[in-house]
Parts: structure tokens; sequence; C-alpha cells
């Protein structure tokens, strides 16, 4: 009698081992068949909203489960990442590609530059850039509104006649590149009485302060919006395209095949003014990143 009830104690055990086992096994195997990406993000906050609207639109549209690493650092920091296998994917400018990653010189046609990064980064790094968003964070030229209407400018070129009644503001960086104040001034016969350095986010105070009359910008910067300033149109062309998409690793779409289709959704679907008024909500009105990307994304019927 005591045999059989230690046999019976003995069985019941092992039952309940196998259960526990096979769901644990079962869960694992859950997992591994909805597979896992890993989506990140450089240190500003565009790049950090394109990485939420991504992660959203991959949760919400396929079995794949989303790991964040956004606010990684600059471009090399999160390209490196990328070839690495660290990130399946964050979003990135075509302008970044040619001249940062591959070295090249500045080209100002944006098919061109798409075409171009496209091969090398297929060829060179097994990297994918799916179809472009729709905006294009360039670089611009800002003034006043009131300064804009004063003098009615509408062309950078407008400006040329009056910079030598005026000061330049920007970053050091500006200062610094091939595509910045040399090529810029140089291109449309400038002559600024004066140009100085700011930090980044200072540069929009002393504009809208009158310590400087015109800045460089980038094109869907919210700040735009909340200290009233006009780009100007860059009618000679000299600012690279800066078009953003998603780059992808190729073994990652060969993994998920459903990828490609569900990231190109959002191709043509983000517009300058609507980057820009998403930068706004975020750096400006100090909204949750994933509250202002979930807005969009229902606004768009993608979610």
């Amino acid at each position: 009698m005591t045999k059989t009830r230690g046999f019976l104690v003995l069985t019941v055990l092992i039952l309940v081992l196998a259960l526990i086992f096979t769901g644990c096994s079962g869960g694992d195997k859950a997992q591994q068949e909805n597979g896992k990406v890993v989506i990140g993000s450089k240190n500003f906050n565009e790049n950090i909203i394109l990485s939420e609207i991504l992660a959203q639109l991959i949760e919400a549209k396929t079995e794949l489960t989303v790991e964040r690493k956004q606010n990684l650092g600059g471009t090399m920091v999160c390209f490196n990442a990328l070839k690495s296998g660290d990130l399946d994917m964050y979003p990135d400018y075509t302008g970044t590609g040619l001249v940062a990653v591959l070295k090249q010189p500045v080209n100002t046609d944006p098919q061109e530059v798409y075409d171009y990064v496209q091969k090398e980064y297929n060829d060179q790094f097994k990297i994918k850039w799916m179809l472009p968003f729709g905006f294009n964070n360039t670089y611009a030229v800002a003034v006043r509104q009131e300064t804009a209407e004063e003098h009615t400018l509408k062309k950078v070129s407008d400006l040329t006649p009056l910079t030598g009644q005026m000061v330049f503001g920007a970053e050091q960086e500006f200062f610094n590149r091939p595509d910045g104040y040399d090529g810029m001034t140089k291109i449309y016969n400038m002559k600024f009485k004066e140009h100085k350095a700011f930090e980044t986010a200072l540069k929009y105070q002393a504009v809208a302060q009158k310590k400087i009359d015109v800045t460089d910008a980038f094109s869907t910067d919210g700040e735009l919006i909340t200290y009233n300033l006009k780009i100007l149109e860059d009618d000679k062309k000299f600012f690279p395209p800066y078009f953003c998409t998603t780059i992808v690793r190729m073994d990652t779409l060969k993994k998920y095949p459903e990828l490609e289709k569900t990231l190109n959704l959002l191709a043509d679907q983000i517009s300058n003014d609507e980057m820009q008024q998403l930068n706004y909500q975020v750096a400006e009105k100090k909204r949750d990143t994933k509250d202002v990307a979930g807005e969009f994304l229902k606004k768009k019927g993608l979610i």
C-alpha cells in the first residue's frame, strides 16, 4: 500500500514537471516564432520620434516584438551598432549616408543620392534603405517673419543685397562643413557684416531676440514654429537633400519578410510640415513621444 502511494505521488510529480516544462518550452517557441527586432535612434528628438513610429507600426501590423534602443548617440554610433547586429534598423538621412558614412562629396540631386547610397549600402554593408518618408530635413536659411515681410524675402538670393547690414549666427558645426557657411556665402555671393557661433539651443533665441538677423536651421525643426521664423527657398539648390527613411539589415528583412512591406507603409506619409509639427509637440510642448507617435499613426490610418 505504501509502495502504491509512493508510486502515485511520483507519477503526479512527473506529470506536473512535464506540464511545467511543456509550458515553458511552448512560450519560448512562441517567442521564437514571433521573433523580435531591435530599433535604434540617434540622440535628437526627430530621430527618436521616428523610431517610436516604426516601433508602434511594427507592433500593430506584425507578430514581431520590438525592443527599443533610443537616444543612442550620433550617426556612427548607430551605424556601427547596425553593422554589428546590435540593431536591426533605425531612421537615417540620405545626405548623412552620402557624406558622413560613404565620405562622398555633396550631391544636390535627391534621386541620385538615394540611388547611390542604396547601392553602396547594399553592396558594402548588406543594409537596405526603405522608401523615403517624404520630408527633407536639410539645412535651410531662416529669418524672423517681420524681417521677411519688411524686405519681401522669399528666396535666399533675396538676402544677398542686404547681407552687408546683417549678422549671421549658427552652431559651430555649420561654419566647419563644406555644405555650410563658406559654401553658402560663396554660392550666393554674400558678405555678412558679422557672423557668430552659438550653441544649437541658443541660436533660435538669438535670432528671436534680434542679436542676429539670419540663422541656419533644419527645415523640420519645431523651433521654427516657436520663434515664428520663415525659411527662405534655397533657389540655387546649394544644400544637399536629407531625405529620411528606415535603414534595415538585409538579413533581418530575409528573416522577417513581412517587415519591408510594413515599413514601406510610411512611404510619402510625412511631409516637412508634419515632421516639423511632430518635433514641435515633443520639443516645445513637452509631450510624450509615444503619445505623439501613436496619434500620428492613427491619424494616417496606419494603426
